[in-house]
């Protein structure tokens, strides 16, 4: 099980942490990963200053809403390489 948590704290909410949360959960249905990742939210990960912090099994990102696409391709479906 991948581990994908995105910070919805004061700071990266301000930032676009919701429109990330729903790319992210539309990309993981999307490509049939309902049941191979977990997707989580965390009230701060201490990186206020990076923009939305997402974390991957623990592997701390800095994303925007509009990189989300590329961020989902890049660090999780890269890591399945049948796509599912």
């Amino acid at each position: 099980m991948l581990n994908v948590t995105i910070c919805i704290g004061s700071s990266c909410h301000l930032k676009g942490s919701r429109d990330v949360v729903e790319k992210m959960q539309k990309f993981i249905a999307d490509y049939g990963l309902k049941d191979r990742v977990e997707l989580s939210g965390a009230f701060c990960m201490g990186h206020c200053q990076e923009g939305v912090c997402v974390t991957v099994d623990g592997a701390l990102h800095s994303v925007a809403p509009e990189t989300t696409e590329d961020f989902f391709r890049r660090e999780v479906l890269s890591r399945f390489p049948n796509g599912r």
